[in-house]
């Protein structure tokens, strides 16, 4: 059974969220402040952790720089707060995922399956050499990407930015890391390198590159790589 802790301090949302996952055989455990949060992560072991930002002890980002020092569990975030430098903060901190309040229940459980499945993927190993999609094949020694059995040429940026993405599969990587990582400028004012250098990609390795399969966007926060 997949046990989720839900760290909230609304209790008929916490009351809606616990009876819809007990209907689907999730186990859930309820925590209504961050202390509470933290000593039952430790001892219950969750398999994904919900999380509101908005805690009467503590803030929402401190739980998970508290969790991050000693689990990878997925934290699906549930926040009333729309602003994306409060989401970039969350996402960087360590959470997974961001999902706005109020939000359908059917979303919530489908963002919640992913987190699941994510963990349950076999990561890639410091040794994979290689990415395999239905479109094309990224082989990280020789810095070399193939489509339809033709080699595709990216600039070192390019290379660059897809490298980090192929090898975090599934999980979104901000805006903010990208820029850091590829650049060495946080600047939240520097994100049109982003927009550009992906719309290039798309172009080069997407079969349809306005409806991108692989190179997703998450508007506002970062990108991800489906594999």
């Amino acid at each position: 059974m997949t046990r989720v802790l839900v760290v909230e301090d609304d209790p008929q949302l916490v009351r809606a969220l616990v009876i819809n996952m007990q209907a689907r055989q999730y186990g859930v455990d309820a925590a209504p402040d961050g202390a509470t949060a933290l000593r039952l992560a430790a001892a219950r072991q969750p398999d994904v952790v919900m999380l509101d930002l908005g805690l009467p002890d503590m803030d929402g980002v401190d739980v998970i720089k508290a969790l991050r020092g000693w689990t990878r569990v997925p934290i699906l975030v549930l926040s009333a707060r729309q602003a994306s430098d409060e989401k970039v903060a969350a996402l960087d901190a360590g959470a997974d995922d961001y999902i706005t309040k109020p939000f359908s229940m059917d979303e919530l459980l489908a963002r919640l399956r992913a987190a699941v499945r994510r963990t349950e993927d076999v990561p890639l190993a410091p040794e994979t050499t290689r990415v395999e999609t239905d479109d094309f094949t990224i082989d990280l020694l020789a810095k070399k990407a193939e489509r339809s059995g033709h080699d595709v040429r990216l600039t070192p940026t390019e290379w660059h930015l897809l490298e980090i993405l192929v090898t975090n599969p599934g999980r979104l990587v901000t805006q903010k890391h990208l820029l850091q990582e590829v650049w060495g400028v946080p600047q939240s004012n520097k994100t049109n390198y982003l927009r550009v250098y992906m719309a290039q990609l798309r172009r080069k390795l997407e079969a349809d590159p306005s409806h991108p399969r692989y190179l997703i966007t998450e508007p506002g926060m970062g990108y991800r790589f489906e594999g």
